[in-house]
């Protein structure tokens, strides 16, 4: 019988980060500028590592290289999501990432759509999302230009709110912000504006321009996707997003949630409350913070308590 696999995470130190991490989650946290925390990662540059059960101590790129059979047995060369949260204390880059075949070609992985679920913010917050060329010749004069208030698309964002971002978005988490991101198994970012910020050495960080102007969609338009809720008693299942790279929920456990397999597998973060899992006749306790993945012979759970939980699974 299979079990769920918690995972030990991956931190990252940012510029931009903080110690938001440990009061809003209790993370133990290394240095006061940790930006994200790689929940459920097979990826080069942080890959997570079992700490339960029979795979204890083995990581998720083993895993996915090795024991196929854990994700129903699907194709593909790497696993192909990453779960991460962030702690933006200040503005992100600004920033696009490329799609499958510009990444493979120029960075030898995979693209990076992404999605975002804020989970705090502070009053006024908000993230640029999108810009306001209408033509490549417009967006590169006005990159080179710095013609940033005119470029770029500004929106205020607030807690529980939710944003697709393709590859091709120009975005960037602004200041004060919480967010669970689910996204492709990427580290390619190409940086558009870094509001002239020096790192710990004192240098500017490297731009990515010509890359950017390649990348970025024209028309920036609004990503469009629709959000769905369904009542399961006293319970809600919503459905963020559907995509060919991921599919995306938000599941609001209220006493208790009975829920089938519709996908391989499936991440799930536990992002407030705290409740049990319940797999046949095994009961595993769930706390805000805890991330894991419900593999392939898993193919109905139930929780049980009160609990909020982002959930994720490959899409079609």
């Amino acid at each position: 019988m299979q079990e769920p696999l918690f995972f030990d995470p991956v931190l990252q130190e940012k510029i931009w980060g903080g110690q938001k991490l440990n009061t809003i989650f209790g993370y133990d946290l290394p240095t006061k500028k940790i930006g994200e925390y790689w929940a459920i990662s097979a990826h080069p540059k942080g890959i997570s590592t079992v700490k339960n059960g029979k795979y204890q101590g083995q990581k998720l790129d083993k895993l996915w290289k090795s024991h196929r059979e854990l994700f129903d047995n699907v194709s593909g060369e790497v696993f192909p999501l990453l779960t991460k949260i962030l702690d933006a204390q200040d503005y992100l880059s600004v920033q696009v990432h490329p799609d499958n075949a510009y990444a493979l070609k120029h960075e030898g992985e995979l693209g990076k759509s992404e999605c975002w679920y804020i989970i705090d913010a502070k009053p006024n917050a908000e993230i640029i999302y999108g810009h306001h060329a209408k033509t490549r010749k417009e967006l590169a004069q006005m990159i080179y230009n710095e013609c940033w208030n005119d470029l770029l698309a500004h929106l205020p964002v607030k807690k529980g709110e939710f944003y697709y971002v393709p590859s091709g978005t120009i975005h960037a988490v602004g200041k004060g912000i919480l967010i669970l991101e689910t996204q492709q198994s990427s580290d390619t970012t190409y940086r558009v504006y870094d509001f002239n910020r020096k790192n710990n050495k004192g240098k500017l960080r490297k731009l990515h321009i010509k890359h950017s102007i390649d990348v970025i969609n024209i028309p920036g338009t609004t990503p469009k996707f629709k959000i769905t809720e369904k009542k399961v008693g006293l319970s809600t299942i919503t459905t963020f997003v559907k995509t060919p790279f991921f599919n995306v929920y938000k599941w609001q456990v209220q006493k208790e949630l009975f829920l089938q397999k519709n996908a391989p597998y499936t991440l799930v973060s536990v992002i407030d409350g705290k409740g049990n899992l319940i797999i046949n006749e095994d009961s595993y306790v769930l706390k805000k913070g805890d991330h894991f993945i419900l593999p392939a012979g898993i193919n109905t759970w139930k929780f049980i308590g009160k609990l909020n939980l982002i959930a994720s699974e490959p899409g079609d």
